[in-house]
């Protein structure tokens, strides 16, 4: 008994006012009701249609309603089934007085029609038409039209949401919000569509039911009740015309509500802040409107008191909005006078507020190339950039900094440069609507267009016409759009300046993602036992030398057992890349067992390691790096042209040294030593690297 009563008493009881609501309705339909109760549920439903009216007029955009369609649904079920439980009073007990069928209709049919059936019927007619053949179809219309365009919208507006979401404009529940209010706003019209259809419905059968209630009448009471034809006409006239109104006057209302709500344009205002702020804001139309107006009012016979009262007011209000106006323009300009300080008076301090902060990645733009990079036109720019900040992440194990966009008008309007720390590390142009045909060197022919360069890799290429784009396609060349290119070549100047773009915050939040998976590893070593600047030293080292960072891990432990014993970031690199070795080789062969690699003659090494060795910073004669920058430049092209990856193969002291020094030069070339090959791998000499030219 105690868990029935608790389970009661959790029991939400609002959930049962729906189905029990419907179903006393419907009830209505069946049940005789005696005139009090009708006229408790007349009154009941004045009350509801008011509220609906009201809760229509203070929406400021139709969602914040969209129950409307079932209160549309429920308040028509309700007033039909008010008809037929009143015509079945009025003709079961109508030939005993004007009161039989409640105080309600009686009240409706005396104060609205008086003694003048004729007259109550035609206003009922016109009211039923007008709320058919005016609201109900044109809020009908509206909400079809509504309907329609929202879900040919719906493609642009998701779109538009995924862009965002790229762009790191929104979150993930916000996105998922935006979408929601989209198929919500679609299935509001379409309600609203076919809940019209009810009103329309109710309409028809209020004319219906006068009719029946009229003959049926007459014949109930002359049949029945032996009354005359004329007393009987008017009983029963008197009383269906008075339920009539009582039922259409309620579905005047809705109906308007409807149109209400189903015309409203979202904004920030209600509509009677919407009405009155944009009917009565330009004083000029109050001016003219009061003008023609009062001209109106002065030709002979007119009633000149009505309309010179109204050309009155209208030249009042509109002296008072112009009032305002001026009001609102002269505080405006002294504020803005306040804002720009007089040359008599002090100047303001200047505080770190003037100084202007250098974004660590940027991208400038020409004012054609806007769309590219502009949310509101679904900009493919943006969604490329974040694909492209996602996969550094992933491949080179940190966070990239956002890329800050803005246009200026300074450069070619077809341009764009790429900036790092306020300093220009790329440029190109693109062209929208285009394409970018790129020979790779292989192609068939030639394509008519405006030729370039591919700004990322440097290979001749080709901007034609979208027609052409199969064409390019089956020449060989390789075709891409201008957001492409865009994105190519911030992705390629990305990689290629990863360790300018590793900070010391960037360090830092590699070291919390870290603390999550080993918060005792990175407790015991940072900063206690590897100082961040040395950590940031080394993995900058890594990543000029084109090595991931991902296993921070091994990084850290690596650093934790050399750091007692050395603090040169050359050394301390050195023993990271021989803890990461596998990942090294895999990296440049994945999947090869031996090894195709260069390396150098053992004389130019010897020659090498006695300059290491004698000078301090291992510099190396102008000879003698002018002849090995030749060789290794020509058994690089040689190796490559074989189809292998030119990797420098070198002893462990020589190697810091090779690669700084190549790495200019020859990019494409990189430089390992023999600790740095895992026992699991054979070595194949394929190219040595000589002392001379030739």
């Amino acid at each position: 008994m105690d868990n029935f009563l608790t389970q009661l008493k959790q029991f939400n009881v609002t959930k049962l006012a729906g189905p029990i609501l419907i179903i006393l309705i419907l009830s209505m339909m069946v049940l005789p009701l005696p005139p009090v109760l009708l006229d408790m549920f007349f009154t009941f439903n004045i009350a509801v249609s008011v509220i609906v009216l009201l809760v229509g007029i203070n929406v400021r955009k139709p969602l914040d309603f969209s129950s409307f369609p079932s209160v549309l649904l429920v308040t028509t079920l309700l007033r039909l089934s008010l008809n037929v439980a009143s015509s079945r009073v009025i003709l079961l007990e109508g030939h005993s007085g004007p009161d039989a069928a409640g105080k309600v209709i009686e009240s409706f049919a005396h104060f609205l029609i008086g003694d003048n059936v004729a007259i109550g019927i035609v206003v009922f007619v016109i009211i039923t038409i007008i709320n058919f053949v005016v609201i109900t179809k044109g809020a009908g219309r509206i909400a079809e039209v509504s309907a329609r365009f929202t879900l040919d919208a719906m493609p642009g507006k998701q779109m538009a949401i995924d862009a965002d979401l790229n762009a790191g404009l929104i979150g993930e529940d916000e996105a998922r919000k935006r979408r929601s209010t989209i198929a919500e706003e679609a299935n509001f019209f379409g309600s609203m569509d076919g809940a019209s259809k009810f009103v329309r419905g109710d309409a028809m059968a209020g004319i219906m039911i006068i009719v029946i209630n009229i003959v049926g009448g007459l014949i109930v009471g002359v049949v029945q009740h032996d009354l005359d034809a004329g007393t009987a006409a008017k009983t029963y006239t008197l009383l269906t015309i008075g339920d009539g109104l009582v039922a259409q006057i309620p579905a005047l209302i809705i109906s308007t509500a409807a149109g209400i709500v189903v015309s409203r344009v979202g904004t920030d205002k209600d509509m009677s802040e919407q009405f009155f702020g944009q009917l009565f804001a330009k004083p000029q139309v109050l001016y003219i409107t009061a003008a023609v107006i009062g001209m109106i009012g002065l030709i002979p016979n007119m009633p000149h008191f009505s309309f010179l009262l109204i050309a009155s007011l209208l030249g009042f209000l509109g002296w008072t909005m112009d009032k305002k106006e001026k009001a609102a323009a002269v505080q405006a300009s002294q504020q803005q006078a306040q804002a720009a300080a007089p040359p008599d008076q002090p100047m303001a301090e200047v505080s770190w507020n003037d100084v202007q902060h250098v974004d660590a990645l940027g991208l400038e733009v020409g004012y054609r190339l806007i769309p590219l990079v502009d949310r509101t036109q679904d900009g493919e720019l943006l969604r490329r950039i974040r694909g492209i900040r996602k996969k550094i992440a992933q491949e080179l194990g940190f966070l990239v900094p956002a890329v800050h966009i803005r246009d200026n008008l300074e450069i070619k309007p077809n341009a764009y440069r790429i900036l790092l720390k306020g300093v220009e590390i790329g440029e190109g142009e693109a062209y929208i609507g285009q394409y970018l045909a790129i020979n790779p060197g292989r192609v068939n022919g030639t394509m008519p267009g405006t030729a370039t360069t591919d700004p990322a890799f440097g290979l001749p290429a080709v901007w034609i016409d979208a027609a052409r784009r199969e064409e390019a396609q089956q020449m060989g060349y390789t075709v891409v759009d201008s957001s492409t290119v865009v994105a190519t070549h911030i992705s390629n100047l990305l990689q290629t300046h990863a360790a300018e773009l590793l900070g010391r915050e960037e360090v830092q939040a590699l070291i919390d993602h870290q603390a999550k998976e080993s918060p005792k590893l990175v407790e015991d070593l940072v900063p206690k036992i590897v100082p961040i600047g040395i950590l940031q030293k080394v993995l900058q080292q890594l990543l000029t030398d084109g090595i991931h960072i991902r296993d921070f891990r091994t990084i850290l432990e690596t650093l934790a057992d050399h750091i007692s014993t050395t603090q040169d970031v050359d050394d301390l690199t050195s023993a990271v890349r021989t803890a990461l070795a596998r990942v090294i080789v895999q990296q440049l062969f994945p999947g090869e067992t031996e090894l195709p690699l260069m390396t150098l003659d053992p004389a130019l090494e010897n020659v090498l390691s006695q300059a290491v060795n004698s000078k301090t910073g291992g510099g190396l004669e102008p000879g003698l790096a002018e002849n090995l920058l030749s060789s290794a430049a020509q058994q690089a092209e040689q190796v490559e042209i074989q189809g292998y990856n030119p990797v420098l193969l070198t002893p462990p002291g020589l190697r810091p040294l090779l690669a700084r020094f190549l790495r200019r030069a020859l990019p494409q070339l990189r430089v390992i030593s023999h600790n740095e090959v895992p026992d699991n791998k054979s070595i194949r000499i394929i190219a040595v690297i000589g002392g001379s030219k030739g």
